[in-house]
């Protein structure tokens, strides 16, 4: 294998603790703290006191002092005039968990070997989206790396981690992230990430993290208690505070998290991140804190190889996924679709509670709408949100700017027990639905356990101290109360407690059943439309620059779209090819229709009335029928 001539990889930033030759840079900003002693441990005194050492304040409020002789695995922390002692926000490790003393690393230790590596250009991602602790019975960075050829193999091109940010206790979803720097220690150590990654790249995978830049978690967040210049009084959120994006000192903070995006993507080699909920984000500021990670990530890595950065915003604000005259993003890359998702939910199971009401009134319409445009809420009042308008226009955004999927694990794990919408929904439906999702020009998401129709749940699961374990059951239980299947107290003792481990237990993913037959069919269908995918589609979508166009009646929809000419091909101009998706979702099959022109992609449940090409076709209850015409009308 080819090594890289400079393997190191090392992020610069002005916070926490940096290896050099002679010893360690330690820089705290606590503007509030008139006096911060830094306690430190060598690694070689493990099981001794830390040592006291005054650090020295500027005008500012930065605490520094660069201690001769100190080095990679040291233990540290930072010692306040009122007595407490708090691990480094910037903390790179922390392996005693939140409240203990953090670990200096030295990144320049590790050695890459994908120095070939420029990333992937976004149109050809096939996304993956994973817990680490879940995803195997070890639920360990190692274990996933172990299973990184699977995926390749699926046809998946990118593996989305759920967060990593170091969180209190031995599980948790990743939301409750308190130490931004920190891969949580019960998946493994800095550099046993990096090796997944190197992995991942050498399989042809891009590997993508979740970041959480709107709140940190309820428990071992510090910064409230001695930097609350790091929160703008201001904005309320439901985590109190919001973090300060744009208040007095707001610089300070706001280049605290772009170093943090250039940290994950630099040290740790990610092709991008996804980025939880910024709608959440207060930030009055011009550029958005978003934008100005992208300039950054543009005028850094960026200049290098592929980098990408994926969001989930519930105002579906089709504005921060523009693309500039060079048809780049000026912020996001691409979003996650819930509109999608949900219009798909209802129409495989019927389900037309909270938000799902806003899709029930036609599914399938919703479904084509979707399709063809990306977002359904364009602009328009949503009942769920008391006649509030959402979204705005996305007809001017290509098909790639949309991540979509059949469920996450929000959609999954946000139910009360966890069930997969294979569990849920009508089969023929799903799989139906399915195969639209994997043939459009969306970029398609799977879940961990998707591809093979997994049986086991994804519960919401964490691990917090007695006080506030006990308040988040209580409370898990009582925001289910508003339904009818729980309104008795009996129904909400049954919902799983999300402390208890075997909650976490039942969510890890069983590899043996994907050996079982309907687990397999399932896992070979998904493989199969995956590589049509990539050999008649993905070579088009580079040139796609716009909406697609949606026509449905009577529970059957049809979709077509406007692609670019094939990529290593002679340039045919825009146009070149056109994508035609046919699909029924009814229960009867269908009067004869009007076929769609060109090559046949994939066909299921289809029948021709006579002839060839634009025959008439009729559909059965879940057939779809994909084509793709080149400029000759072929």
């Amino acid at each position: 294998m080819t090594m890289s001539i400079h393997p190191h990889h090392a992020h610069s930033m002005p916070f926490g603790a940096t290896a050099h030759d002679g010893g360690v840079a330690f820089a705290l900003w606590a503007p509030s703290q008139e006096r911060v002693l830094l306690a430190h441990r060598p690694l070689d005194a493990s099981g001794g006191e830390h040592a006291a050492h005054r650090m020295a304040r500027d005008a500012e409020g930065w605490h520094r002092l660069d201690l001769a002789g100190a080095a990679h695995g040291d233990s540290y922390r930072f010692e306040l005039p009122d007595g407490s002692a708090v691990p480094d926000p910037a903390s790179r490790f922390n392996p005693e968990d939140v409240h203990g003393p953090s670990v200096v690393i030295d990144p320049r230790r590790y050695a890459w070997k994908d120095a070939a590596w420029r990333g992937r250009p976004w149109e050809e991602a096939v996304v993956y989206e994973l817990h680490i602790g879940a995803f195997t019975a070890e639920g360990t960075f190692n274990a996933a790396r172990e299973r990184l050829g699977e995926l390749a193999e699926l046809g998946v091109t990118a593996v989305e981690l759920m967060p990593l940010a170091d969180f209190p206790g031995k599980r948790n979803w990743g939301y409750d992230g308190v130490l931004q720097f920190a891969p949580d220690a019960s998946y493994g150590t800095p550099d046993e990430l990096k090796a997944l990654v190197d992995a991942a790249h050498g399989l042809g995978l891009m590997m993508l993290v979740d970041v959480v830049y709107n709140h940190f978690g309820p428990e071992g967040n510090y910064l409230h208690g001695y930097c609350p210049e790091f929160f703008n009084p201001e904005h309320r959120t439901p985590w109190g505070a919001a973090i300060n994006f744009d208040g007095p000192g707001a610089r300070t903070v706001r280049d605290f998290f772009v170093h943090n995006a250039l940290y994950w993507i630099e040290e740790f080699r990610f092709d991008g991140l996804r980025m939880d909920a910024i709608h959440a984000i207060r930030d009055s500021s011009h550029p958005h804190i978003v934008q100005e990670i992208r300039e950054a990530v543009l005028a850094g890595p960026g200049r290098e190889r592929h980098v990408h950065l994926v969001l989930e915003n519930d105002t579906n604000q089709a504005s921060m996924l523009a693309r500039d005259g060079h048809g780049l993003p000026v912020a996001g890359t691409a979003q996650w679709n819930d509109d999608l998702h949900h219009a798909v939910h209802v129409l495989a199971t019927g389900e037309r509670d909270g938000y799902y009401a806003d899709y029930a009134d036609n599914p399938v319409c919703s479904l084509a709408l979707s399709l063809a445009e990306g977002f359904i809420y364009q602009g328009q009042p949503s009942a769920f949100r008391n006649g509030e308008r959402r979204g705005e226009p996305s007809t001017r955004l290509p098909s790639q700017a949309f991540v979509s999927f059949l469920q996450t694990h929000d959609q999954v794990g946000n139910r009360a027990f966890g069930e997969r919408i294979h569990a849920l929904g009508d089969p023929v439906r799903v799989r139906a639905a399915m195969a639209c999702l994997l043939l459009s020009p969306h970029v398609p998401m799977l879940f961990m356990g998707d591809e093979f129709a997994a049986s086991t749940p994804f519960l919401y699961f964490c691990d917090f101290g007695p006080e506030l374990a006990e308040a988040v059951s209580n409370g898990r239980r009582s925001e289910f109360g508003g339904f009818a299947a729980f309104k008795d107290e009996a129904a909400r003792a049954r919902i799983p407690d999300p402390n208890a481990e075997a909650t976490f237990l039942a969510s890890k993913l069983n590899w043996r059943e994907r050996g079982a037959r309907a687990h397999f069919e399932q896992f070979s269908e998904v493989q199969q439309l995956l590589a049509l995918r990539h050999k008649m589609i993905v070579p088009r979508l580079a040139g796609s620059t716009g909406a697609g166009v949606f026509f449905c009646e009577n529970d059957t929809l049809r979709v077509h779209w406007d692609l670019g000419p094939q990529a290593g091909g002679a340039s045919a101009g825009a146009g070149s090819a056109r994508l035609h998706m046919l699909a029924h979702f009814g229960r009867q099959q269908t009067a004869p229709l009007a076929g769609s022109p060109g090559a046949v992609v994939y066909r299921h449940g289809v029948h021709e009335e006579s002839g060839e090409g634009n025959a008439a076709l009729r559909l059965d209850h879940g057939a779809v029928f994909v084509t793709l015409e080149d400029a000759r009308g072929e």
